[in-house]
């Protein structure tokens, strides 16, 4: 064999219902005393951000709370995120929610020991080494959605609020020390962000199964990720309840930003401009765009497809699998196309170019040019 790689695989998780109640002794395991919780607007004031800061505060871990996070945190929330950490003195933070609420608190960790300003940090070739290692908070991660594993990532996706870019900061000192995956945090979530949430983990399972690049561990994860999405979803949706469904979906949103260490495509390409610039929420417009890709990429990924539709139990070969995404986005209420997601007048040339410059495209099966991905996104208006 001539195949060479550098591969490196997660944290440490604590998984099952109710162990969001051992969120003292993470603490101690990472050595915070006095943690910030940083977690959405919506969750602030639900019950089980506030049954987490009860827990914390009986464990003399105080109260501390920074819920300033826009749905595609900014730099902005950065800067005040690292404000309130240092005005409350804090040693570390747990990151808390879905993907805008674990994104933010890990950039949170990340920059406040750090000199240099947060674009210094994108994931562009060994910029991550400007660091200073030594400076990072720790950070422990309790996801309250199942989509986009962020809680096992070493990266967070913050939107640059001049340009209307989406940015990938990576260090390999931010995946987080500690994971609490508690299946009863997500009981609560609306159909359509368990929609929503639900369809990005199949993304990223789909998009790194069909990566070009040689990652077998990564390979063997998305596989079995889509197969627990496919199996699991839809019960969570119309069952929010079963926590069978939801735990199963909290490990297929873990295996999935696990493995898309191999790589993404053109559905993240495009879901992060339009994100960006469009404010759509991120997961469903993956979701909105698959199809579509599925078909771009057709030529170089049918095989893959046919055998992925056999492990999962979908009929059909290649057309039953793209059958099987149609049906899942109807049932899920899903928009049909961008248009309907609220896409409206977009700058196509300007969209071309972001998902061009966007790291995603190196895992694209298909090589995109600015005419066919011009072509792909047309296609999903």
């Amino acid at each position: 064999m001539t195949v060479t790689a550098n591969w490196s695989y997660p944290t440490a998780i604590r998984f099952g219902a109710g162990r969001i109640t051992e969120i003292a002794d993470a603490c101690a395991v990472t050595g915070m005393k006095k943690p910030l919780l940083v977690t959405d607007k919506m969750l602030a004031s639900l019950p089980i951000t506030t049954a987490t800061l009860d827990l914390m505060e009986a464990a003399g871990l105080g109260k501390g709370l920074f819920s300033e996070v826009d749905p595609n945190p900014t730099e902005g929330n950065v800067n005040d995120g690292i404000a309130a950490y240092r005005a409350g003195g804090h040693d570390g933070v747990i990151a808390f929610g879905g993907g805008s609420g674990l994104d933010l608190g890990k950039v949170i960790a990340f920059m406040v020991g750090q000199t240099r300003p947060l674009w210094d940090f994108e994931d562009v070739g060994d910029w991550w080494t400007r660091a200073d290692a030594d400076a990072i908070a720790p950070i422990i991660a309790v996801p309250t959605t199942a989509g986009t594993g962020s809680e096992v990532g070493r990266a967070s996706v913050i939107t640059n609020a001049q340009t209307h870019e989406k940015k990938i900061i990576f260090h390999p000192k931010i995946l987080p020390a500690v994971v609490i995956a508690d299946p009863e945090l997500t009981v609560g979530m609306p159909g359509f962000v368990t929609a929503g949430t639900g369809m990005d983990a199949l993304s990223h399972c789909l998009e790194a199964y069909c990566s070009p690049h040689y990652h077998p561990m990564s390979q063997g994860i998305a596989l079995e990720g889509m197969r627990l999405v496919k199996d699991n979803l839809l019960i969570a949706f119309h069952d929010g309840g079963n926590l069978a469904a939801r735990g199963e979906m909290m490990s297929a949103a873990m295996m999935g930003a696990t493995a898309f260490q191999k790589g993404l495509g053109a559905m993240h390409a495009l879901a992060h401009p339009l994100g960006a610039v469009h404010n759509t929420h991120h997961g469903t417009t993956n979701a909105v765009v698959m199809q579509a890709v599925l078909r771009f990429n057709r030529p170089a990924i049918e095989d893959k497809i046919e055998m992925a539709a056999r492990y999962m139990g979908i009929e059909g070969g290649f057309d039953g699998f793209h059958d099987f995404v149609s049906m899942m986005n109807r049932t899920l209420g899903i928009p049909e196309n961008l248009t309907a997601l609220g896409v409206h007048d977009p700058d196509i040339d300007s969209l071309v170019a972001s998902a061009l410059a966007d790291p995603s495209v190196g895992g694209n099966p298909v090589e995109m040019t600015a005419d066919n991905t011009r072509a792909l996104l047309e296609s999903c208006l």
